[in-house]
């Protein structure tokens, strides 16, 4: 009979909706000690939480997430909410001894982050941030290629994230829907809501990186504020470039951006290495691109690897090889992965000490666009 680990959600956006479906889905395709009761989920408006509540099997509805994080019948807090809330409800559940799911970026900038990760480590409880990607099979399996040696030295890491969202000049900032438009609330843009899967992705494939230097721009220099009613200036990048030297002395190039008309989430990467370069793109997220030069000369060239056998990473818990999986997935593996180290003891990563890394880089980019100069990562 498997323990229950006790679900405290707060926030219910688009986010706790995949972070829910993640918890509903993870018993009945992964075998694990513990599984997930969806117990209680806190956010301002009663009403919507009830009716998020009905959908997905939450059992109450607080409005305090104060009194969700100090409740006896709570094991985890799952924070689902706008980033400049992330801190605050953090150390507070690690005060209480909750194991803590946080969703992405780990907080609005280092020096947020550095005291989340004393709180949570002073107080030992189990925590991680949700950078899905690495759990999509193919991004795992290019991992396993690469912590195997096959690539060889790597000369190049790039990476991309083009959305086409915020392209209208009247679409307003602020608000549930829109908070991602507001500093305030987000911290940065595209930096730390997209450039940091890139990064978390780059830094657990590729290693540490150096030094960056960037540049960013704001295409739309004043937006209606929901909260105001009147036009205020607009703080987040909406757009995003840097270079960087990683420490293994490969050199990366990333590029972010909502202007990008015609792209809803092109996420890509690519590595080229010596003897191996592998691509993937999230629109094609279950195929992993290999070119390998030892290959024959004449069958030398581009592969595309299916990744949907029961040998390739998470496959073996779905379905018959051949027939993919998707985006939701991804957050069904983390609550496995999570749920197992959790019943082992052990760390479940990224961390908040690993996502802490991605957030120096953020943060040294956005200080790089600033004075256009190449800024150290983490001050080194």
């Amino acid at each position: 009979m498997a323990k229950p680990l006790r679900i405290g959600m707060i926030g219910y956006g688009f986010m706790g909706r995949a972070h829910s479906n993640g918890y509903n889905r993870v018993k009945d395709f992964f075998d694990l000690e513990y599984l997930p009761v969806l117990q209680a989920v806190a956010a301002r408006d009663a009403e919507k939480a009830q009716a998020f509540a009905d959908r997905w099997g939450y059992q109450r509805v607080e409005t305090d997430w104060r009194k969700l994080v100090a409740a006896d019948d709570i094991d985890a807090i799952d924070i689902c909410t706008p980033n400049n809330l992330h801190a605050e409800i953090a150390i507070e559940a690690a005060k209480h001894g909750k194991a803590i799911l946080c969703e992405k970026p780990l907080s609005m900038d280092t020096a947020e982050g550095e005291k989340m990760c004393a709180a949570v480590e002073a107080a030992g409880v189990p925590n991680t941030v949700w950078y899905n990607y690495r759990r999509i099979p193919a991004v795992t399996f290019a991992k396993h290629l690469i912590d195997s040696g096959r690539l060889g030295r790597v000369f190049h890491y790039r990476a991309n994230f083009l959305q086409d969202w915020t392209i209208n000049a009247d679409l307003p900032q602020g608000g549930a829907a829109l908070w991602r438009l507001d500093a305030k609330a987000a911290g940065s843009g595209v930096t730390g809501d997209l450039l940091a899967h890139c990064i978390d992705t780059a830094l657990w494939l590729n290693g540490s990186m150096t030094d960056v230097t960037a540049m960013t721009e704001t295409f739309v220099k004043e937006r209606v504020h929901q909260a105001t009613g009147k036009k205020e200036p607009v703080e987040i990048d909406d757009a995003c470039s840097f270079l960087c030297h990683f420490k293994n002395g490969s050199l990366g190039l990333f590029e972010s951006t909502r202007y990008a008309r015609g792209h809803k989430a092109l996420y890509t990467f690519e590595i080229n290495g010596e003897n191996m370069s592998l691509k993937w793109d999230l629109h094609d997220l279950h195929r992993l691109e290999i070119f390998d030069y030892s290959d024959e000369g004449p069958e030398r060239g581009w592969k595309s690897v299916h990744v949907t056998d029961g040998d390739h990473p998470y496959m073996g818990n779905w379905w018959v090889p051949g027939l993919a999986i998707g985006y939701e997935h991804s957050f069904v593996h983390q609550v496995a992965d999570f749920l197992a180290a959790y019943a082992k003891g052990e760390p479940c990563h990224p961390t908040f000490r690993d996502a802490l890394e991605t957030q120096q880089v953020c943060d040294a980019v956005l200080a790089s666009a600033k004075s256009h100069q190449w800024v150290p990562v983490g001050g080194s």
